[in-house]
Order: C-alpha cells, then structure tokens, then sequence
C-alpha cells in the first residue's frame, strides 16, 4: 500500500542556509526531504549548488552572479543578510524557518522569535525559542542548555548540572516556568 503526499507550498518550514562548517550533510538531507523553500548567500550558495541542492533565493549586498537557473536574488537593503531573509519570509506568511549557521549570534533572531517558529541549528545544537510553561518530553541524561538570562526560572524533570546546563532526571516531561515572553534554549544534535 503506498501513501501520496501532497505538500502545499509554506507548510513544511523554509530553510535558511547562512553557513554550513560543522554541519552533518545528513541533517541537512532531512531538513531538505520535503523541498522546502531554500534562502542562502551568496559564499553558502556555492556549496549548495556542489552539492546539487536547488536554491530558490539568494540575499545579496551588491550584484552577485547567479548560479543556477530560476534562483531569485533578494536585496538585502540596509538589512543584514539575516534580518532581510526573515522579514521576507514572515512578509509572505511563512509559519516556520530552520536556520543553519556557523556563529549563533541570539541577537539576531530575538526580534523574530514571536513572529515566525524559529529553529537553528548551529555548533551540533538545535536552538529555538520557548514560551513561558514550555514542557517536552525527553529521555534520561538529555542535557538542555537555557541561552537566555531568565528572571525567576522554575523548572521540574531537569537538574542544573551547572552554569546554563541542565540535565533531564527521567524519562518524561521537563517544563520551564518564566518570566520573559520567551527564552532561547538549545539541545544537542
């Protein structure tokens, strides 16, 4: 018996490359199983196109050649590159975004975190915001990392191991209880 999906354009989360050292081209085949829509630059879309993956758009600062038929080249205006591929993203109604980048700067992604569902991957970690009373189910020994400061955080099912490093206590629910519309926290891949 086979199955046939039909995937609607925006329903699966666009992809953002901004960088790809240290990332594991299998991930990266998983993030790209449903042909999302694909954002780059410029140094990253070189990569892309070695690896024969289709790149729909391409955030320039100035004119950059294009390196594969029917890619678009999105201006970044006085944006960063970061700040234009998210704002056009939530500007056509985009639900959600996996990001991959070499250098995790939070304060990049901050403005954006109640606006579009945020995942980035960046240093083997899966990063994404959650909102106050955020609870998941992890196994055992599963270290959580909190990279945002948090005023009077409770949590239950994770132990602080030390510094930002918590780790889960059993199979189960973790949850974390906050004062700030949202924190970053990170998993490892």
């Amino acid at each position: 018996m086979s199955s046939h999906h039909i995937v609607r354009e925006k329903q699966e989360p666009a992809l953002l490359v901004l960088g790809l050292d240290n990332f594991a081209d299998e991930l990266l085949g998983q993030l790209l199983e449903w042909s999302p829509t694909v954002i780059t630059t410029h140094q990253t879309a070189e990569r892309l196109n070695a690896y024969g993956i289709k790149i729909d758009w391409i955030i320039t600062e100035g004119d950059d050649e294009v390196l594969q038929s029917d890619v678009k080249l999105m201006s970044a205006g006085n944006d960063n590159l970061t700040d234009a591929a998210l704002k056009y993203l939530i500007s056509y109604e985009y639900p959600a975004v996996n990001i991959i980048t070499d250098e995790l700067n939070l304060k990049d992604f901050e403005h954006f975190a109640n606006q579009i569902n945020l995942v980035i991957f960046s240093n083997h970690q899966k990063v994404f915001p959650v909102n106050p009373g955020f609870s998941k189910w992890k196994p055992a020994g599963e270290v959580i990392e909190i990279l945002s400061s948090a005023s009077r955080l409770e949590f239950s099912g994770i132990e602080k191991v030390r510094n930002n490093l918590y780790k889960t206590t059993a199979d189960g629910l973790f949850s974390l209880h906050f004062d700030e519309p949202f924190l970053f926290i990170g998993e490892a891949l």
